[in-house]
């Protein structure tokens, strides 16, 4: 992911969950997002800064087993599978509008930090069109380690995703609804004012899901930002 904003940021990011034995990964789109903070307030004791963001996700990655949605046909002798064409497919072939807000707050060496991101998604290939996405994350936190150079946070976070029904040639896919809620740690790392990263490990404390459906048992997420 590409971020644009008063200094140039590239930012690489990933997802991946266990489930019943299957490794899977959200491969990360390519999109360009602006950034603007509206409020700023940085003193030695305390912070608070707001950003807002918008952008856009372009066609890439490879929508191909998309294509399996026109050829599905159950098993009638063995269980019914909760894996699919769009659960497998590493892109969609849509552009796709994004949208979101966060804030930071710090006081001495505690802070809170929330975000939450709006996707808005079109019709993509194969008449294919996943469903508008919410997701968000926050919780509080406290520097472990800190210096002029560096710093080194851990945070309790809750997250979450909502996602409606996919739509495939105008119908609905009635097995691509979820919404989830995750518990964990965060931990964040911090160089100067070139390198940020995060890694972070999320139990599910509450899955809904709207069909018979592949859900993981825990996800991981990792992210490095490098600006310049």
């Amino acid at each position: 992911m590409l971020v644009l904003s008063k200094k140039c940021r590239l930012t690489l990011t990933g997802v991946l969950g266990l489930s019943q034995g299957m490794l899977r990964t959200t491969p990360q789109a390519v999109a360009l997002i602006g950034n603007f903070m509206p409020v700023s307030y940085d003193k030695m004791n305390a912070t608070f800064r707001w950003t807002v963001s918008g952008g856009v996700k372009f066609p890439t990655g490879n929508a191909t087993r998309i294509k399996e949605e026109f050829n599905e046909i159950e098993d009638p002798v063995g269980p019914p599978s909760g894996i699919h064409g769009h659960d497998l497919a590493l892109g969609s072939g849509s552009y796709d509008g994004l949208a979101g807000t966060a804030v930071f707050g710090r006081w001495k060496k505690l802070f809170l930090a929330a975000n939450v991101q709006y996707a808005i998604r079109s019709e993509g290939d194969f008449d294919y069109r996943y469903a508008n996405g919410l997701t968000w994350a926050g919780g509080p936190g406290a520097y472990v380690l800190s210096s002029e150079n560096y710093t080194l946070s851990v945070q309790v976070v809750v997250s979450g995703e909502h996602k409606g029904l996919d739509t495939f040639r105008g119908a609905p896919a009635e097995d691509t609804g979820m919404t989830a809620v995750y518990l964990g740690p965060v931990f964040n790392f911090t160089w100067r004012e070139n390198l940020s990263a995060f890694v972070g490990f999320g139990l599910p404390v509450s899955m809904q899901n709207t069909a018979l459906q592949t859900v993981p048992d825990y996800r991981i997420g990792a992210g490095v930002a490098w600006h310049f």
